[in-house]
Parts: C-alpha cells; structure tokens; sequence
C-alpha cells in the first residue's frame, strides 16, 4: 500500500489475527499489516487507521456478495454490456440505456422481448441481469424447462409455496427461450404460479421467439391466458428484428478463432 516501505510489513499477532477470523473480517485482516505499519511510520491518527481499515473491508465484502449472487443466479453465459454491440441491435438505443438504468425494476414492472432466433434476446437480458447484480440485488434465472422442473420437484413434498417464495426473493426473475420446445400443462401451471406470484411485486422478464400473446398456442390455452395478462399488464414488450447475429458472425468468420 505504502511504496516508501521498504522491510515487508509484520505480520499481526495471533490472538489479533483470531479476533478478526471470529469477527469475520478477512479483507480488514489481509490490509491490517501494511496499513498499521503504515499508520506507524506516518503516526497516523487513530480514527485515520479505523477508516482505512474499514475501507478495506467494504469493498471486498461487496464484491464477495455479487460473486456469490452470480453463482446464485444460475446466469447462462457471462454476457455483459461489455461484449453487447449496441448498434448491432434492433432495440432502439435509447431503450436499450433506459431498461440499463434499472428504474423500471424499482417499479416492479416486467420485460418481454420477442423476436426471431439470434436476435440478441438473451444477451440484452443477461446483461441487464448482471447489472442488477452489480446494482446490490439479486436475479434468478429459468428457461421454461428448468422452471418446471423446480416446481415440479417441489409438487413432489408439498414445498411449492416455499420454492416460490425463494424465487421471489429475487428482484429479477428470468424465464428465458419460451416457446423453443413443447410445453404441457405442467410448464404452464408453473410459469402461471410464477407470473401471479411475482404481479406488481417483482419484475419478470421473458425472453421467447413467439409474442407473449402467442403463448396460448403452445400452452393449454386457460393458464396462458392468466398468466399473459398478469404478465403483459405492467410489462415493456420489444420485439427484435433481422437476420442471426449468430449466423453473421459464423459467415464472417468471427465465431471461432482460427486455426493456424
């Protein structure tokens, strides 16, 4: 920290070191030899060595927690802003910055773009997610089958309620690709469990080839109804248009590193 120290700082004493271990202070624990060196060689001021301290500790702990609710999450690819080509989206840019800005899920209002395969939909929304991480909150993330299968295993002892429960603890909940395979009746018991469970009290955004307003079409047709009006009613439709971004960066060559 200090590049006038010349000698590596000592190392704190044991009965110290345990203290922090027990307080669970690792990051303050890593800093403390340099800075109260530091503190001593500068005779810093008390309350100057506790803030610094305390510096240290804040930062780490904040990036532990988003680390932690990244892998929570289940994100699907690691796709942030900074490998999304804004200009090579249909959704207009202006859009694009104010669905970033998050206000919209302080409002607990819902996303839902649609459009054709390779359009830049699950990238737009997982970047959004892992801003909302970044802004201290949490997201969960589905596909329709994965969905399912929780609710479904839940069915299994009677835990529905609480695995709902868990899910919305979550500001933003993801279902991605709906409408990508078949969905039966159990599919639509548990995307309608979610929609109503999360109804002006968190934000869902749905990704899918087919507009919300199609879903009854590969859904049993009274669930879909249901959950699409809850959905649709507080929700930002964007449809995305043109050709595979995929496709074009595999046409261009891009999609791999070449061979040599």
């Amino acid at each position: 920290m200090n590049p006038t120290t010349m000698h590596p700082a000592p190392p704190l004493p044991e009965d110290l070191t345990g203290l922090l271990r027990r307080m669970r202070l690792p990051y303050l624990r890593a800093a403390a030899p340099e800075v109260l060196a530091t503190a001593k060689a500068q005779r810093w001021d008390p309350a100057e060595v506790l803030r610094v301290l305390l510096t240290e500790e804040i930062p780490g702990r904040d990036e532990a927690t988003k680390a932690m609710r990244r892998k929570a999450a289940g994100l699907p690819a690691g796709k942030t802003f900074n490998s999304w080509r804004e200009h090579d989206s249909s959704i207009p840019a202006p859009t694009q910055s104010a669905l970033a800005g998050l206000e919209w899920i302080s409002r607990a209002e819902n996303l839902a773009i649609t459009g054709p395969s390779g359009t830049g939909k699950t990238h737009f929304v997982e970047a959004l997610a892992h801003n909302v991480i970044d802004a201290g909150m949490r997201v969960s993330w589905f596909t329709l089958e994965s969905l399912t299968a929780a609710i479904t295993r839940a069915g299994a002892d009677n835990s529905v309620n609480k695995v709902i429960a868990r899910i919305t603890r979550a500001e933003l909940i993801v279902v991605d690709d709906i409408g990508m395979l078949p969905s039966g009746q159990a599919a639509a018991e548990a995307f309608y469990r979610l929609v109503d469970a999360t109804y002006e009290r968190r934000s869902l955004a749905v990704t899918s080839n087919l507009h919300p307003a199609g879903f009854d079409t590969i859904m049993p047709k009274p669930l879909a109804t249901a959950a699409v009006d809850r959905l649709l009613h507080h929700a930002h439709v964007i449809v995305t248009e043109g050709t595979s971004l995929r496709l074009t960066e595999a046409t261009a060559g891009r999609g791999v590193i070449p061979l040599h």
